[in-house]
């Protein structure tokens, strides 16, 4: 279905049924997109177990939409570039260099 491959941005939410949590892992990471991911279970095993298989860059477990400020926000594959909030985004105002100089007459050389 193309709600369930697409990145729709709005107020939607797909459903679909599913047998084994196998099954639900790979549905969810069958996709060329990995924003967020929502999990809705009472089992907190299962919550963690899911979270850490699905290639999304949010995961909320029995919430959604909640964000902190020191909490990095940005997605996997194709959805995004970068992070945004916490020190993650920091990354992309910074540049790595390295300057090397020969010291003369150093009592350490």
């Amino acid at each position: 279905m193309l709600i369930a491959n697409d990145e729709i941005f709005g107020p939607v939410m797909c459903l679909m049924k599913f047998k084994t949590i196998e099954e639900a892992i790979g549905r969810a990471n069958a996709t060329t997109h990995g924003l967020a991911a929502g999990i809705v279970t009472n089992d907190l095993n299962i919550a963690n177990r899911v979270s850490r298989s699905i290639r999304a860059g949010m995961i909320w477990i029995n919430c959604y939409h909640n964000f902190d400020s020191g909490c990095p926000i940005g997605g996997y594959k194709m959805s995004g570039v970068g992070k945004d909030h916490g020190v993650e985004a920091l990354e992309k105002y910074l540049q790595n260099k390295a300057v090397v100089t020969p010291i003369y007459h150093s009592p350490w050389l």
